[in-house]
């Protein structure tokens, strides 16, 4: 990629800011209202981010990186049972505390190839770790690699639904998520 010019990188970031101080918000992203809060034209906006998705998506991205860069330093663990839980709880706290990664991991088709690419690396990771688990003894035989993201999205879910509000949120996710690690434990 071509490095953007002084003019183009603030604008970039100037977006950037404006677009996760809306998702955070819980403003739904509109390309129009971040170039008019941003005191951009809403060409330039477009130039940048053809869409409120590739948008999204990009805010997104340095959690997703995060979570990526965690699960290769938990495939290091050689305890199978830390580095499983440990990545499912960092997972989780991620999904529930920022609100472009939870509408990004709820997307079936993603707009940008890192989009997919990170979330095929992060679900590979959590895949491995649960099968090393698993073979280890650390995790109930019966829980299928299938398990594993419909549990993670059902966690996240039930949060949002049953806090009490955002300061909430991480304390509730965490209790739900030691109950399940309780159930997998073998």
């Amino acid at each position: 990629m071509t490095p953007l010019r002084k003019d183009a990188a603030r604008n970039w970031d100037r977006i950037l800011t404006v677009a996760r101080e809306l998702v955070d918000e819980g403003t739904p992203l509109q390309l129009n209202d971040v170039a008019r809060r941003a005191g951009l034209g809403v060409g330039t906006v477009y130039r940048h981010f053809p869409t409120t998705e590739a948008l999204l998506e990009t805010v997104a991205t340095p959690c997703l990186e995060a979570i990526a860069d965690h699960g290769n330093k938990a495939l290091e663990d050689h305890d199978t049972w830390r580095a499983f839980s440990e990545f499912l709880t960092r997972l989780v706290e991620a999904q529930v505390s920022d609100p472009a990664l939870a509408k990004v991991a709820a997307t079936a088709a993603d707009t940008l190839p890192r989009t997919t690419e990170l979330k095929q690396q992060i679900i590979a990771t959590g895949t491995e770790l649960l099968t090393r688990a698993r073979a280890a003894g650390a995790v109930r035989e019966d829980v299928a690699d299938s398990d594993l993201v419909p549990l993670m999205c059902g966690i996240a879910y039930a949060t949002y639904v049953h806090s009490d509000g955002p300061a909430d949120r991480l304390p509730t996710a965490r209790r739900y998520l030691d109950t399940l690690l309780r159930g997998l434990s073998a």
